[in-house]
């Protein structure tokens, strides 16, 4: 499984193209590229989630948003329809490259449409695999991204946000966000579920 050599060779290269990415994050004084960090977050909430996931599933985690930064949020129409869209792009985009990395790492074509199938979220809410990656997304958006976003958008708006992501999330995974720690801005922004 994970001490394959197609596994090593597939989460390097996922790690070498996130790498590749222009954003960064600083990281303990340290300026790490943004999908780079994002990636490997999400592999930690991972297994904090299931300390055995499958092969698949990490997989996925490490894929989930490879090269996001090819497709900006800016070349779409502002607005929800602009914002689904890009989402739904978003996807395909991430499902397509992560293929064609694990082809060209040794995967056969069931592994392949197993991790396009997780993320494209395909069964969310029904496929064990999909939910874990789900609730990883959730808590890494809770754990790394709530309060910048928390603090520039409107309160109401920040309610709705927080809403959605909730109804996304497992029972195990509501708990652990229950565990994270806020700011104060934050704290509002998260009232009312």
């Amino acid at each position: 499984m994970e001490n394959s050599e197609r596994f090593h060779r597939a989460i390097a290269e996922f790690d070498l193209l996130n790498g590749r990415d222009p954003n960064h994050r600083t990281v303990e004084g340290e300026a790490v590229p943004f999908e780079l960090f994002f990636a490997r977050r999400l592999t930690e909430w991972v297994f904090r989630l299931d300390p055995a996931p499958s092969e698949v599933a990490l997989l996925a985690a490490r894929c989930q948003h490879l090269c996001r930064w090819e497709i900006p949020r800016s070349d779409y129409p502002k607005g929800r329809v602009g914002y689904l869209t890009w989402r739904r792009d978003l996807k395909a985009f991430h499902a397509d490259r992560s293929a064609e990395v694990l082809e060209k790492a040794g995967y056969g074509s069931q592994t392949i449409d197993r991790v396009r199938s997780i993320n494209l979220k395909k069964g969310l809410g029904k496929d064990a695999e999909v939910q874990l990656i789900e609730d990883a997304l959730c808590l890494v958006f809770l754990q790394e991204q709530f309060d910048d976003l928390a603090a520039k958008t409107p309160e109401e708006k920040m309610a709705r946000i927080m809403k959605k992501t909730w109804k996304k999330m497992s029972k195990r995974a509501r708990h652990m966000a229950m565990e994270l720690k806020f700011s104060e801005k934050g704290t509002k922004g998260g009232e009312g579920f």
